[in-house]
């Protein structure tokens, strides 16, 4: 982030950390790490480690018939392969509109095309460390289209599961995505998948 103090804090204000300066330590074309300095609410000053990362997008196409398509790839970081929506960052091409990315990734990574695509939510993905905001959306009217995976996601296979069985993934440790078990979860909680909404009370 540009120079000048920058706030971040509860709706009330409260708990507010003030950036005093920063330095960029490392940088490529996918991510920034910084280093700030900084004064936290009770005057005393540290530093904080921030990564900046573009935005991102999820999306969980849901079939006609209930079932979903997830796919899987070898994560580097964590040394296997796990199953999770399609997901990628947002490109610049697609400007403001983080839909376009939506669609893309959707065709991309499954195959797939849809002729609705719904928002679900925008969501903070690490913000303990990251600012990295993930538009997630339910994509449903899917037809097949033409992959177009890059080279990193050469070993991505994908496939089609009943919400049954994405539990019984998540149970014996298959789904592991953050992104993935949020998107899911949020759905269910609007009771767009697997039952009714959950609602505030009256």
């Amino acid at each position: 982030m540009a120079g000048g103090a920058t706030h971040r804090g509860t709706p009330g204000g409260e708990g507010r950390i003030e950036r005093l300066d920063g330095r960029t330590v490392y940088e490529n074309p996918w991510l920034k790490v910084r280093e700030d300095r900084v004064r936290f609410a009770d005057g005393h000053e540290g530093i904080y480690g921030v990564v900046d990362r573009t935005g991102s997008v999820a999306v969980l196409p849901l079939h006609d018939d209930g079932t979903v398509t997830l796919v899987e790839q070898f994560r580097y970081t964590v040394g296997g392969r796990y199953w999770e929506l399609p997901q990628g960052s947002r490109s610049p091409a697609h400007g403001d509109d983080p839909a376009a990315s939506a669609r893309a990734e959707l065709a991309e990574e499954a195959g797939l095309a849809a002729a609705r695509l719904e928002p679900v939510g925008a969501l903070w993905e690490a913000y303990g460390f990251a600012c990295q905001e993930v538009h997630c959306f339910l994509a449903t009217g899917l037809t097949e289209a033409s992959a177009a995976r890059d080279a990193t996601e050469a070993d991505m296979v994908t496939g089609r599961f009943t919400l049954d069985e994405v539990r019984a993934l998540v149970a014996a440790g298959r789904i592991r995505d953050n992104l993935t078990l949020a998107v899911i979860g949020l759905l269910a909680l609007q009771g767009r998948i697997g039952g009714q909404a959950v609602t505030s009370n009256p």
